[in-house]
């Protein structure tokens, strides 16, 4: 069975009955404006001896990496402090398996996968603070426009950690500067994920040649009264995985997250 992602749907649906949908592949298309009210999360599963590293990454990098959970240790696979009977082998739309820094394939589930020794990272996620948005009166577009929200690769650097560098994604929401104001003001209150903005207008200055052309996601329209808006995106560990290349790890599929039943505003810090 396919679900069918109405509006009504995505406010209907509960974190729990969307995981559930999840788990038996009745739902596999990206998470943004579903079970509203609720944190959604990045994943990345990585071997133990690479964890300590990649906690270290998170710490120095908490705009793009903004860390929510972790397992309790190597090789839980359930996650109950983020939700009720989360699996985090089942409880996502979508995975990418890496090897040595390569995409290896797109899986469903990770039960095969699956070993003693894997750790597992959830970090916050800017659909989070898209409903604080929406709430506030401003248009997402991607949610208006039922696309994956576009993300691009920068030339910002991260902060190296061990093992751990390279460069920070971020994804974009199109707004008219008073917009963008407002949105500045809004998303400082949730820096659990992502927080503020990191730059609006002008792309090519943060190294962006072709705003049309996003690296992950979907294209969405930008109007000629509006500028770019951009935030540190979650998707930046699979770039810096690429370049740090550890022998295995698993991350989310680009806009395919994991649902918690951390309420969004609990995240608020103001």
């Amino acid at each position: 069975m396919t679900v069918n992602h109405t509006d009504s749907a995505r406010v209907k649906t509960s974190a729990y009955q969307l995981r559930q949908q999840i788990r038996y592949n009745e739902f596999t298309s990206n998470t943004s404006g579903f079970a509203q009210g609720c944190v959604q999360g990045n994943i990345v599963i990585l071997p133990k001896d690479w964890a300590d590293d990649f906690l270290q990454f998170c710490l120095f990098n908490p705009k793009p990496c903004p860390l929510i959970g972790m397992s309790a240790q190597a090789g839980d696979f359930l996650l109950p402090e983020l939700g009720e009977n989360i699996d985090i082998r089942t409880d996502v739309p979508g995975y990418r398996l890496f090897k040595y820094g390569k995409l290896e394939q797109e899986l469903t589930d990770i039960k095969s996968l699956w070993s003693d020794e894997l750790v597992t990272f959830v970090l916050g996620c800017s659909f989070s603070f898209e409903e604080a948005l929406i709430a506030d009166g401003l248009e997402i577009r991607n949610i208006s426009e039922n696309k994956n929200v576009p993300m691009y690769r920068t030339n910002l650097a991260c902060k190296t950690a061990g093992r751990f560098s390279g460069d920070t994604v971020v994804s974009m929401r199109p707004m008219q500067p008073k917009d963008a104001i407002r949105a500045i003001q809004i998303c400082s209150r949730f820096p659990s994920v992502h927080g503020a903005p990191i730059h609006f207008g002008q792309p090519e200055c943060i190294g962006i040649t072709d705003i049309n052309n996003p690296d992950y996601g979907e294209a969405v329209t930008i109007k000629d009264n509006e500028v770019p808006v951009f935030w540190a995106c979650g998707v930046t560990p699979q770039l810096v995985l690429e370049q740090t290349k550890p022998p295995f790890c698993i991350t989310h599929s680009p806009g395919k997250m994991l649902i918690t039943d951390i309420a969004n505003s609990s995240l608020a810090v103001l």
